[in-house]
């Protein structure tokens, strides 16, 4: 067993940050805790930044948007760049996966390679900007000149990110940024701010021209005053509901650019015409994997009343066979929870279940033989879709059984939430799949599975957000339109013959 992250991996500058191109001191002296969830040991204590290292990166990256190259450079150039880092961070996927690991418990099973593949985030759209001017030339109505619809950076980007996949979910911002021609702070959570070392580490060995990339590691303070900040263009922010209203207000309050990737309580809507073994496969991994720390999670089971119990029984024996323990033992599929405060609200919730009378089936409480670290067992109640276990988003190896009396009762069932991030119908009938997946007022569906492919847009109805990452849409969130009228299309816009 390790005692320090620089058993697993080292960084260069760990007492410094990445700000305007140069590795610098804090300007402050709070230090935070990383904490590895399976021994409640504090493994790192980087420094902390203050409201005044914001500040200093606010103003190197908008030196580097208004006066540096970046944004002028060509989208080629710009798509070169994006490959290059790609395949430097591809040369750190081991050190990104263990960084996973260790700073939030995260199954090395799962982490591998890379922590969902930076690199292929960055090579995604480096690729996607290469040989495009994304100058579309249309003749105006009323004249015979015409008007050019260009799309120009968004400006200076603040990236607010959460713990449960550090380095991916940080990636999907930068990327598509980047891309776009925006220099971006990235703020991620105190509790696993380590990636963000490893990642300045990846852009500099890389040449980004300075302020192009920099990193304020800190919490709540530090994040209102990047997002309250007046030379921060656009805020892109993943985490919880709560968290994106309270940012979603500060933004509004000046008409800050912004979008928001946020919670879910998914529904699986499993129709009478399919049986558990094609369902349970495809089913429990995506309410149990990281722990059940995934805002996409599966964790509503809408099932047929008159098949409950089937359903039940396959479920409960599938989540029995899931090894829990220690992260770095290939053989496990569910770590610990992240971090005792919600470790602490995981087990308040598995209580208001008991109490609000839902029928708890398998799992409910510590792993017998895992006394230390922030374990839970993966759980299944079953209940009704008004309990509080139905209705909260839990963020934990936890779901709820919901019995429906048909197509039409799964799908109101299903819609009867606050959000609406993601979901699945399970059917052997695609047409019956097809048009159930169109009913359910959710971002992201999927027929007998769960999948979340970058190449498509990401996002929620509701509660779970404004916007998409992911996909063209994705680099569209970082990118303005402008018209510009001309009498001719202009020289250098005419492709040579």
């Amino acid at each position: 067993m390790f005692e320090s992250y620089s058993d697993l991996f080292s960084l260069k500058h760990p007492e410094e940050f990445y700000i305007g191109g140069d590795w610098v001191a804090p300007k402050g002296s709070k230090r935070l805790e990383v904490i590895y969830p399976a021994t409640e040991k504090v493994i790192a204590t980087p420094p902390e930044a203050s409201v005044e290292d914001v500040d200093r990166a606010v103003a190197a990256a908008r030196e580097a948007f208004d006066n540096g190259p970046w944004a002028r450079m060509s989208f080629t150039d710009r798509g070169q760049k994006l490959l290059e880092i790609a395949e430097i961070l591809k040369r750190r996927a081991d050190d990104f996966s263990k960084s996973w690991s260790a700073e939030m418990g995260c199954a090395i099973s799962l982490s591998g390679p890379g922590g969902f593949s930076p690199f292929g985030i960055f090579s995604y759209y480096g690729q996607m900007v290469l040989n495009r001017t994304f100058e579309d030339v249309r003749p105006q109505s009323r004249s015979d000149g015409v008007g050019i619809v260009v799309k120009e950076p968004v400006g200076v980007v603040g990236a607010i990110t959460p713990w449960n996949a550090p380095v991916s979910l940080s990636c999907k911002c930068i990327a598509p940024a980047l891309a776009a021609g925006c220099p971006v702070i990235l703020k991620p959570s105190p509790e696993t701010p380590l990636f963000a070392w490893m990642l300045a580490e990846c852009f500099e060995e890389a040449g980004l021209p300075p302020g192009v990339f920099n990193f304020v590691p800190a919490g709540r303070e530090v994040a209102e005053r990047l997002v309250t900040n007046p030379d921060v263009d656009k805020i892109a922010f993943i985490g919880s509901a709560a968290a994106g209203r309270h940012i979603a207000s500060l933004c509004g309050s000046r008409l800050a650019r912004s979008s928001f990737e946020l919670g879910g309580k998914s529904p699986a809507v499993i129709l009478d015409d399919i049986d558990p073994e094609v369902v349970v496969p495809k089913l429990i991994p995506h309410f149990t994997m990281n722990a059940g720390q995934m805002c996409a999670g599966l964790t509503r089971i809408i099932v047929p009343e008159h098949r409950h119990d089937e359903f039940a029984d396959a479920i409960a024996a599938g989540l029995q066979a899931i090894k829990v323990g220690d992260p770095f033992d290939p053989e496990v599929a569910c770590g610990p929870i992240a971090m005792k405060r919600q470790y602490d609200k995981v087990m308040g919730y598995l209580e208001t279940g008991k109490q609000e009378g839902a029928a708890l089936i398998t799992g409910g409480g510590r792993p017998k033989d895992l006394n230390i670290g922030y374990y839970v067992e993966p759980t299944l109640f079953s209940g009704t879709n008004d309990m509080v276990i139905a209705r909260e988003e839990i963020f934990g190896p936890v779901a709820v059984m919901i019995r429906h009396k048909g197509d039409e009762d799964a799908l109101r069932i299903a819609n009867d939430t606050e959000y609406g991030l993601n979901g699945a119908v399970y059917s052997s009938d695609p047409d019956r799949a097809y048009q159930a997946c169109r009913r359910v007022r959710a971002g992201n569906m999927t027929h007998n599975d769960w999948v979340n492919d970058l190449h498509f847009p990401f996002g929620g109805f509701k509660q779970s957000g404004i916007g998409r990452d992911g996909g063209p849409e994705g680099l569209a969130l970082f990118q303005e339109t402008k018209v510009v009228f001309m009498n001719a299309v202009p020289p250098s816009l005419k492709p040579v013959p």
